[in-house]
This record gives structure tokens, sequence and C-alpha cells, in this order.
């Protein structure tokens, strides 16, 4: 009796533990809230690593990701999978066997808040792997340096040097790649490194090859706003709740965690920090930019006193580089035909449509994917263990826009 007894209350521990009261719309919410359990419980182990001096909360999270999703580079009959480096950054390459003709190709930066994962996960792996297999493409995914070992603009610049050897002539010839059918594509932190680079080579007039498209993955493209309707209406949806979100900013940034208080409520963008500008500012007014669908009845965040002086002791909050949508106009217009995934329980699913429709509004040809059932992440979520069913659909939806568009 005292067995059961005590098997009931661990269980009923574990149940309000796991729980969490989800929106109705979301995907398969047991899954969710299980990789959500999960994931908290890794975070909190870090942040008392952390408090207790053992080691940096980002090491200790990497150390668990390596252990249980890191895989060797492993061929297939139909896949050729080698570790190799493109402009000294090591990169995993992804190359269809069978007959020798030009391939598409792609190049792909993985997520994880700048800080996070890498392109060797087990997620990523399959990712990339059915990617070369269903396009028959070349896919090179690249391990650009984490923060807080490196810090912006540490990772943009990784980003950029892998993929000018990505569009060298060398490279195209070694590997069999078509140029004139070659992507520059990545999810989260790595769809904010993969538009970062779409416009700093569309602008770089000596190179003789360039993208012909650029595929987002529910990317992050600001951190001057932490109230857009989605920020709002999610901050408490798993897996990326905006206080996360703020911490991976800070990191990435270099700047002091102390400051997380103060985006989340958005101080550091209030109208007395001159810093930001009026044109600024239009780039990321939500009010103008989402469709009516989504600002629904959500209300702009905007401070008359903050704390001025942030943006000043942290410029890489308004560098197009760490956030594309900042971007110019005649800029974003020379950025080559877009993909834009967005899911509906994301806090980054504003960025994604904003930067849509300002790529739109540039002439650019854009495609949107929203899905309402989607959560931040799902994409990579698409096999076992988890197999999510939105994400299997967005991974399928994506490979079909690449080999429509390529």
């Amino acid at each position: 009796m005292r067995l059961r007894l005590a098997g009931a209350v661990l269980l009923a521990a574990a149940a309000y533990y796991v729980y969490l009261p989800l929106p109705s719309g979301v995907s398969e919410p047991w899954k969710l809230m299980l990789l959500d359990a999960l994931f908290r419980s890794f975070m909190r182990a870090s942040d008392a690593a952390h408090t207790l001096g053992v080691c940096h909360r980002v090491h200790l999270l990497n150390r668990v990701v390596s252990w249980v999703e890191v895989i060797e580079a492993r061929s297939s009959p139909t896949v050729n999978v080698t570790d190799s480096t493109l402009g000294g950054v090591p990169t995993r390459v992804f190359q269809p066997n069978g007959e020798s003709r030009l391939r598409r190709g792609v190049i792909y930066f993985h997520g994880g808040g700048w800080a996070l994962a890498s392109g060797k996960m087990r997620s990523y792996d399959l990712l990339c792997r059915k990617m070369a297999e269903d396009l028959d493409a070349v896919i090179m995914s690249v391990d650009y340096r984490l923060a807080p070992e490196a810090v912006f603009p540490d990772q943009y610049h990784d980003a950029v040097a892998a993929s000018r050897v990505f569009l060298s002539a060398e490279l195209l010839q070694q590997y069999g790649i078509d140029p004139e059918r070659l992507c520059v594509s990545g999810d989260s932190a790595g769809g904010n490194l993969a538009a970062a680079v779409a416009q700093e080579l569309s602008l770089d007039n000596s190179l003789q090859v360039k993208f012909k498209a650029q595929a987002l993955i529910y990317p992050v493209l600001q951190a001057l706003d932490f109230h857009t309707p989605s920020y709002q209406q999610n901050q408490a949806v798993p897996i990326l709740y905006r206080p996360y979100l703020a911490r991976f900013w800070l990191q990435y940034l270099g700047a002091d965690s102390s400051l997380e208080p103060v985006l989340l409520v958005n101080n550091h963008s209030a109208l007395d920090e001159r810093a930001i500008s009026a044109a600024t500012r239009s780039k990321l007014n939500w009010t103008a930019l989402l469709p009516a669908e989504r600002k629904k009845n959500f209300k702009p965040v905007v401070k008359e006193k903050g704390s001025p002086g942030v943006v000043g002791a942290v410029p890489g909050l308004i560098d197009v580089r760490a956030a594309p949508l900042l971007a110019e106009q005649e800029v974003l217009g020379k950025t080559p035909k877009a993909y834009v995934m967005t899911c509906e329980f994301d806090v980054l699913r504003d960025d994604g449509l904003m930067y849509g429709r300002r790529l739109r509004d540039a002439g650019v040809e854009v495609t949107s994917d929203h899905y309402e059932d989607g959560f931040h992440g799902c994409m990579v979520f698409a096999n076992l263990p988890m197999m999510s069913s939105v994400g299997q659909r967005s991974m399928r939806n994506y490979i079909r826009w690449l080999d429509q568009n390529l």
C-alpha cells in the first residue's frame, strides 16, 4: 500500500511538472509539454551550475546536447557525408551519390540562440540528409562559433566567410554545384544569419556568383521590441519563452545579463533613447506592417522614458548585421527571392511576418508559409522521438519550395 501511495504521489508530481496550459490550437500539445519539461529541466540545471560557479550555463546545455544528439558523419548508399571546412569554419557536407551532373546547392545555418546546438546534431543531420536526397542537392551545414566564447560579430563573420567560399568557382566546381541554383537558409538564429548573409552578399558587386534564393525558418530578426503581438500572445508558450530570447540576445551581443529586465519591458527602446531614429522605429512598426488578423487587440508597448544609453552600450541592437529587419529598403530590394516560415505559437512569428512584408515592399518575391498550429523549432522535431506532425508538414513544404524555386 505504501509503495502504491508513493508511486501515485510521484506520478502526480511528474504530471504536475509536465502539464502546462497551452493554446487550444497548438499541434499535439502533450508532445510539446513533454519536450518543454525536458528543456526546462536542462535550463534549470544549467542555471544552478552557473550560479554555483561550476560552469557557464551554456556549456552545460551544450554538453548535454552533444552527448544526446551529436553524431558522426556517416554516409549512406544515397548520400556521401563528410566533415570539412568552409572559409576555416567547420562544415558538414551532404553530397548525393550517383551520376555526375550539376546539382543545386544549399548552405544551412542551424538554430540555437547563437549559443547552442550544432549542424552535427542528429536532427540537423537528418534534415540536411533528406534535403540532399529529395532535392538531389549538395547541402553544407555550417558550425559557426558560439557564445559565450564568441559574440557578435563573430558568428556573423563565420557565416559570411563560409558563404563566400560556398559561392566560389573553385568550390562549385569541386562539388559539381550549379552556380545558378544556390540558396542560403537557416532556422531561428540560423535564419538570422542567413538573412544577414543574403543582405551582405547581395551588395558585393565583386562576386561573380550570387544566391538565387533565401529560405528563412522562423527567423529572429530584431531585439528592439519584445512586445510585438506574437511576443505578447506567446510569451509563456514553449519552447522559446520571451525571457530566454532576451538572454540569448544579450549573450550574442556580448552585453551584461543584468539588462534582461530592461529588454523585457522595452525600456531599451523607449522614446528617450536618441540613438534609435524615427526611420529605424518605422522598420519594425508592427501596427503598419502586420495584417489585422495577427495584430488582434494587442497594443504597442512604447515607453516615453526608459533606460537611455543602452543602445550606446550595446550597439548591436541597431546593427543590421545582427538585426536584419532594420535594413534599408534599397538593401532588401537587392536580396534574392525569399521563403519565410512562421508559426502561430512562436514569439518570433511577427519578426518573420514583418520581414516578409518589408521584402515585398522592396520588390522581392516572397513566399510566406505560416503554420496555424506550429510552435518554435517544430521543423527540427519532425523525426523520432518527437515526430511532430506540424514538423513533418513544415519540413515537406520547405523542401518542396526549394525544389520548385532552385
